[in-house]
């Protein structure tokens, strides 16, 4: 069993920067594919960012240039640096793991970007 928490979240100006963090726990975390999706009031869930097993990496196109997932396996951490930060990034923040048709969520954390 994978379960997945994560952290980082806040108030942050336009232009700014955070950090979120998805801690894992479970044997196989090495294995799963990971990924970060984000659902704004009134939206769809949606694929943000995302980081397989053997660390190539995608972005949607609104968040290129300006997030970055990582990993370390060896900490069982998924990490998204988020800069340039706009309100259209406000969500909720949720850490996905993915293997062989499971799925595994966190709780999210939210995300508001405004002055």
């Amino acid at each position: 069993q994978v379960q997945l928490v994560e952290s980082g979240g806040g108030l942050v100006q336009p232009g700014g920067s955070l950090r979120l963090s998805c801690a894992a726990s479970g044997s196989i975390f090495s294995f799963l594919a990971m990924g970060w999706y984000r659902q704004a009031p009134g939206k769809e869930r949606e694929l943000v960012a995302s980081i397989t097993s053997g660390y190539i990496t995608a972005y949607v196109d609104s968040v290129k240039g300006r997030f970055t997932i990582s990993r370390d396996n060896a900490k069982k951490l998924v990490l998204l640096q988020m800069n340039s930060l706009e309100p259209e990034d406000t969500a909720v923040y949720y850490c996905n793991g993915y293997l062989k048709a499971n799925n595994y969520w966190g709780q999210g954390t939210q995300v508001t970007v405004s002055s």
